[in-house]
Formats: C-alpha cells, sequence, structure tokens
C-alpha cells in the first residue's frame, strides 16, 4: 500500500518553473541569500504500510532546499518494486540508495534481507539529512530484528569512492533524482565506479516527471547511460491517486505518474 503526499504545499516547495535551469543541483544553488531568513520549519512524520501490512514510521527533516522535507512518490513506488522482487533484488545482495532523502527503499531493503553484506543509504553530506537518515535507521522497530547492516553517510554524486564503497553494490537505487538534470553525468558516473559488472547487477530508476514541460530532460538520462555502456529496461509504469503539489502546472496524469526502469551492465 501506498500513501502518497498530497494536497497544497507549503511556499517554493514545488518544481516550479523556476527550478528549469540546468543549474539547479549546482550547491551553491541550495543556499539562502545572505539576507534571507525562512522560518524555520519543524520536522514531520510519515507513515508507510509495507506489503505484509507492518508500518514504517518515518521522520522528515524540516523544509529543506536538497527537498529531505519531502516522501517522494519514486521512493514509495520502488518500495514496493523492492517488496514485489525480493528474492531477485533484494536477498542476499549489497544495496547502495543514492539520494535518500528520508531513506525508506533502502530501510525497506535491510528489512527484506540484503544481508549478504550491506546496505548503504546516502545523501548529500549535509548534517541534518544525513543525522536524519541515521535517527530513521536506529528508530526502525523492524530492523532491529534484521540481520541486515544498514548504515548512513554523506556522499557527492561523483566524487570518488569512500572507503564504504570500495567493493561495489548489486544493486543500486535512485528514487527521483533525475529533476536534476545538471547532475546526469555526476549520478552515473557513481553508477560505474560502485556497481558490481556482473550479469545479475542493477540499478532501479524510478521518477516522476514532476515538471511535465521538462519530461524530455528527466528521460535524457537513459540516453546518457547507453553510450555509457548500459541496457536500458523500463519495468513498471504506476498512476498515483494524487499529485504531490496540487498547485503546480502541467499535465496532470504525468505528475501523477511513478515511471520506473532498470539498468545493467551491457557484458
Amino acid at each position: 500500500m501506498i500513501n502518497a503526499n498530497t494536497g497544497s504545499r507549503p511556499e517554493s516547495t514545488a518544481l516550479s518553473e523556476s527550478e528549469d535551469s540546468e543549474d539547479f543541483a549546482d550547491p551553491a544553488l541550495f543556499q539562502e541569500p545572505d539576507d534571507y531568513y525562512r522560518p524555520e520549519s519543524p520536522p514531520s512524520f510519515v507513515e508507510h504500510t509495507l506489503l505484509s501490512g507492518e508500518k514504517l514510521h518515518m521522520r522528515l527533516v524540516g523544509h529543506n532546499p536538497l527537498w529531505g522535507h519531502l516522501l517522494w512518490n519514486g521512493g514509495q513506488v520502488v518500495s514496493e518494486y523492492l517488496q514485489r522482487h525480493a528474492e531477485d533484488l533484494v536477498e542476499n545482495k549489497d544495496v547502495l540508495e543514492l539520494g535518500a532523502g528520508a531513506g525508506l527503499p533502502g530501510i525497506v531493503c535491510g528489512i527484506l534481507g540484503a544481508r549478504k553484506r550491506k546496505v548503504l543509504i546516502t545523501d548529500y553530506p549535509d548534517e541534518e539529512l544525513v543525522e536524519n537518515l541515521k535517527g530513521n535507521i536506529n528508530n526502525c522497530e523492524l530492523l532491529k530484528t534484521s540481520k541486515s547492516e544498514v548504515s548512513a553517510e554523506g556522499y557527492l554524486w561523483g566524487a570518488p569512492s569512500p572507503p564504504s564503497m570500495l567493493l561495489g553494490f548489486d544493486i543500486l537505487i535512485l528514487a527521483d533524482l533525475l529533476f536534476n538534470h545538471s547532475e546526469h553525468a555526476k549520478l552515473l558516473s557513481t553508477i560505474r565506479l560502485t556497481l558490481r559488472r556482473q550479469p545479475a547487477s542493477c540499478v532501479l530508476v524510478f521518477f516522476t516527471p514532476y515538471r511535465p514541460w521538462l519530461f524530455d530532460k528527466d528521460m535524457a538520462f537513459f540516453d546518457l547511460a547507453r553510450q555509457g555502456g548500459f541496457v536500458v529496461e523500463k519495468v513498471l509504469e504506476s498512476v498515483m491517486e494524487n499529485v504531490m503539489f496540487a498547485e503546480d502546472r502541467g499535465d496532470e496524469l504525468l505528475r501523477r505518474t511513478v515511471y520506473g526502469f532498470v539498468l545493467r551492465w551491457q557484458l
């Protein structure tokens, strides 16, 4: 069961036309102007129901320019996909999640038995985001009975692999990251550095075109992946009940649709 974020959004929460720039993901753009002080917003809590009926309680940071204050559609849908395909994609696998936000997919992998070595959940090296990820891991009751080694740390896409990533991973998870168009090359670089070169290794890329007028730019990531030596397969198209950002413009059906793709090495 998927619980989608719905309703109106706070000012500047939506992915609006003001973020069309290809430099959107430049870290400098994550900073507010020196003379602007946004009222501090408290963290929030959301509940996500697993296919088993068990419930996860996730803490989201307060408003954050890195978008970690939302439980994104792509993360919810890929979590359900992982549950439905746990035997092939999760059990006894090493898993890396990039741009994890609250860490839902990675935590689900830990619960499902990704215990060959570890589940590593990462996001931009922002102290608040990383500490929140660690808190969600430590406070997850279902993980306390799991044999998985689940951890969190900060990681900047495209950077050299830290020691925790040097041995590589069987499964990579990218959920709702493709709107960062200027970061596509860095994402692909990280995939090439961390995905084991084995036939069963794969990357799950799930996303919603929240800005339908930039859908082609979202999809350009897969052209880049093909050029980089990957086979790209579309595996899912799921329509959510509601849009995440009710006041945004553009095709509503597209804004409710989650697309799922799998990347594998062309061996």
